[in-house]
């Protein structure tokens, strides 16, 4: 039996905290994430207090460590978390906020129990899977109950990966633990359709469900991933060989933007099933800011063209947040933005030149790592030149520092300490206190800091004000024994993290649009708020494509977006 039922558990049912649990069959990426973060936008907009949590079944005890090639993005949370992306979905799509706490894996509450069986505090037990992994895993879900109405768990992976099967158990477990009437499973499956038979498949659903059940859990709902809408005869069948209830199996079709996706479960009805079967008593879910969203999006009425010079262009993922938060540049700016993404590697082989000379803006984001920041330093020094809109962000600042160290002050064999250990001219290198780090995971400068804006510059002019805080994670900072040289030429710190002296944002003087920031501003971008320096980025890639007569002659300012805000900074992690 479980240590926590009789105790915990009985604590949370009094409170009434109402438990969703997502999982995946058939094949991975079907869009769990995408699927939680919508349904929480439809609970919240019923006035409801919402939360996430995402059960990642990899042994990393967290994806820091984790190459994007293999995992995507690293989501990093006020707090100095590195999550997993898919919190970057639940927090554009709702106000809730998450933190290191809303993301656990199989290492980390592994780590856990061992620790506390090293401290004694098993009493000399046995330490087993059932109960004390299984413990340790729903004291992290109640864990996010306080002060929330709903908290939806998302469960990584695929049901009949030996993987993810710890967490199924304690999930299982979590219906008797806090009553049935407080706790659903959703389960995402996929129904092919099968070009040569004209016809979808239900029989992959089937047997997914058939392996879930065998786990102990009976899914409540079926959110059937398709590319078309399944009629109700299909739906129907489903429900029939599932032990599902009719109204209980939905269609998640494709969508032509992530933002469409909650409107169209709405449609379908689930957040009212959703309410039904957990008893949920509520306003019906206010969605005119979607639709809003969703016809900015949709039907702009310009466009620009943004190069984004990275080394992981193949994997999408692996700038999920960056790509959408210059989707919402462009609702700020009524304008569609087509992303080139364009492999710095090919750069150093073809020219910036052949490659670059379509866009109306280059973007260099982070990275880590020698390969391709060749090819990144040609981008810069190419929008520099040409006067094209350039935004850097954390490995692009720095690129943009030696770009200029070498061709602006003449400092041959400039670079970064951690691409040459010998340059003669470091102008980027380690931090201090991370000279003498050993461990990898977890170590980098993590989390929110303060930032203080110069007043004058162009970063001042955008955010509208003089402190802001930004998401950092890195381990090199702009060296300041270069500092003078470069604000003597042009180069200018416009935002300095006055509490460790560190430059935080440099800009061009003289040039239209030049801003390299140290963070990543891209984790506080939502579409609802977009953020200032991708709004103002696309701004100046529509002037610039208006300058080259490749769009309209006048860029006049947008019309009020849906109820657009910046953010308005969030609380300095602690140092």
């Amino acid at each position: 039996m479980s240590a926590l039922r009789g105790s915990r558990m009985d604590a949370q049912r009094g409170k009434r905290t109402k438990f969703i649990f997502v999982t995946g069959g058939v094949v991975s990426s079907l869009g769990k994430g995408l699927s939680s973060a919508s349904l929480g936008a439809l609970l919240e907009n019923r006035g409801l207090k919402i939360t996430h949590l995402k059960l990642d079944p990899y042994i990393n005890v967290d994806p820091g460590t984790m190459s994007p090639f293999q995992h995507g993005e690293v989501y990093v949370t006020d707090d100095g978390g590195e999550t997993d992306l898919d919190l970057g979905h639940y927090e554009r799509f709702s106000s809730a906020k998450m933190s290191r706490h809303n993301n656990a894996t199989t290492g980390r509450i592994y780590q856990n129990v061992i620790n506390q069986e090293r401290h004694g505090e098993y009493l000399g037990k046995t330490v087993q899977v059932i109960p004390h992994i299984t413990d340790e895993i729903k004291r992290f879900i109640l864990n996010a109950a306080d002060g929330n109405d709903i908290v939806i768990v998302e469960v990584g992976g695929t049901v009949g990966d030996i993987e993810s099967l710890p967490f199924l158990e304690a999930i299982r477990q979590m219906k008797y633990d806090v009553g049935s009437d407080n706790a659903i499973y959703i389960h995402l499956t996929l129904v092919p359709y099968i070009q040569t038979a004209h016809e979808v498949k239900t029989k992959p659903t089937q047997h997914s469900v058939m392996k879930l059940r065998e786990i102990g859990i009976q899914p409540d709902i079926l959110l059937c991933r398709t590319d078309r809408h399944l009629s109700k005869e299909i739906k129907d069948k489903i429900a029939l060989f599932c032990s599902v209830e009719p109204g209980s199996v939905f269609t998640a079709a494709d969508v032509s933007t992530i933002y469409e996706l909650p409107l169209a479960l709405h449609e379908e009805g689930l957040d009212d099933r959703v309410a039904e079967l957990l008893n949920i008593w509520s306003r019906a879910p206010r969605l005119d800011k979607w639709e809003k969203i969703v016809r900015a999006v949709k039907e702009p009425s310009r466009e620009v063209r943004v190069a984004i010079v990275g080394k992981y262009v193949d994997q999408t993922e692996s700038y999920k947040s960056l790509n959408e938060a210059l989707v919402h540049g462009g609702i700020a700016n009524d304008c569609r933005v087509s992303l080139d993404y364009v492999d710095s590697s090919d750069v150093e082989k073809l020219g910036a030149e052949t490659l670059l000379a379509h866009a109306d803006a280059v973007l260099v984001p982070g990275g880590f790592g020698m390969r391709g920041t060749e090819g990144k330093i040609a981008a810069v020094r190419y929008a520099r030149e040409r006067k094209v809109p350039f935004f850097g962000i954390c490995l692009g600042l720095q690129m943009a520092a030696i770009e200029f160290a070498r061709n602006v002050l003449g400092l041959t064999g400039a670079n970064s300490h951690e691409f040459d250990e010998g340059t003669p001219h470091p102008v980027v290198s380690l931090m201090a206190d991370q000279k003498s780090v050993v461990a990898k995971g977890g170590t980098m400068r993590l989390g929110a800091y303060d930032c203080t804006l110069k007043p004058g510059t162009l970063a001042h002019k955008v955010y509208g004000r003089s402190v802001i805080s930004e998401r950092h994670r890195h381990r090199y900072e702009v060296n300041n024994e270069y500092r003078p040289r470069f604000e003597e030429r042009g180069l200018v710190a416009s935002g300095v993290n006055d509490q460790l002296g560190l430059v935080e944002v440099v800009e061009l003087e003289g040039h239209p649009y030049f801003i390299g920031c140290q963070y990543h501003p891209e984790f506080q971008s939502k579409p609802f708020q977009p953020h200032p320096l991708f709004a103002g980025f696309v701004r100046a890639a529509l002037e610039h494509r208006a300058r080259q007569g490749r769009g309209d002659k006048a860029i006049e300012a947008p019309p009020p977006g849906p109820e657009i805000q910046f953010p308005s900074g969030v609380p300095k992690a602690q140092a």
